[in-house]
């Protein structure tokens, strides 16, 4: 049971004070091979869940998008060329190194112009009220201290009539369960022993996508923080979901 002045760092309790510093090392250690990683956790699947949330955000030109969490910068790519040189797309992450490697791949592969980067967190966005058309947050609500202070201030700086897209891993069909922890808690770390030399990094990984909510408790967290027309669409049996949320 969590206290609150402890919360979770995968399966170990931790002062509320340090996790921030604890996820921090975790991706300061995978930061480099974390593209890589990805693609071999997932077997390239996350390519097609983040096109899949991209494609589903009716962003157009000159809107402003928030990627925030946006690490190595796979949807600040397409945004940058869906918004067009009218737009802007901030790439947004807690962690310096992990915004250092999306900077860097960004910049060294011509895409320039129209995109700002900041490292902020997300439970306290230090963007004005009402600013951006689009948020996205992919694979890092899980990693927050405090999700329901993380959601308020999405929806703050989220304009009127604007969309919160979060992609997150979530919990599977049940009879994938079973295959998805052996692969999770056995297999994931063993690989991210041999590819990064850092198995502990991944070891919390898996735990810290066990500690998150659920599908239906999310959508309760963002309607609680104000979202409207909220809902979710499972991705590859539930190991994978997008929700969605709107500001009126």
């Amino acid at each position: 049971m969590e206290h609150k002045d402890t919360t979770h760092f995968g399966y170990r309790q931790v002062p509320v004070s340090d996790k921030a510093r604890h996820v921090a090392e975790v991706f300061h250690s995978v930061a480099g091979k974390y593209d890589l990683m990805n693609d071999l956790m997932s077997m390239g699947i996350h390519r097609l869940w983040k096109w899949f949330t991209v494609n589903n955000s009716g962003v157009r030109r000159g809107a402003k998008v928030l990627d925030l969490a946006g690490g190595t910068g796979d949807l600040t790519r397409k945004f940058s060329e869906m918004v067009g040189d009218s737009g802007k797309v901030v790439l947004a992450d807690i962690n310096a190194s992990m915004l250092s490697v999306g900077r860097d791949r960004l910049t060294d592969d011509g895409v320039v112009g129209n995109i700002e980067y900041v490292q902020a967190n997300a439970e306290a966005l230090p963007f004005p009220d009402n600013s951006f058309d689009c948020i996205t947050m992919a694979f890092g609500l899980r990693n927050v201290t405090d999700k329901d202070k993380a959601l308020a201030s999405m929806y703050r700086v989220l304009k009127p009539g604007g969309q919160l897209m979060v992609l997150e891993f979530s919990k599977p069909a049940d009879w994938l369960a079973k295959a998805y922890d052996a692969y999770s808690f056995h297999l994931l770390p063993r690989i991210g022993k041999v590819i990064t030399g850092d198995e502990d990094s991944y070891r919390y990984l898996a735990e810290s996508i066990r500690m998150h909510p659920d599908q239906d408790t999310l959508k309760q967290m963002m309607d609680t923080a104000g979202f409207e027309r909220t809902q979710y669409h499972n991705m590859t049996a539930g190991i994978v979901a997008l929700h969605r949320g709107y500001k009126f």
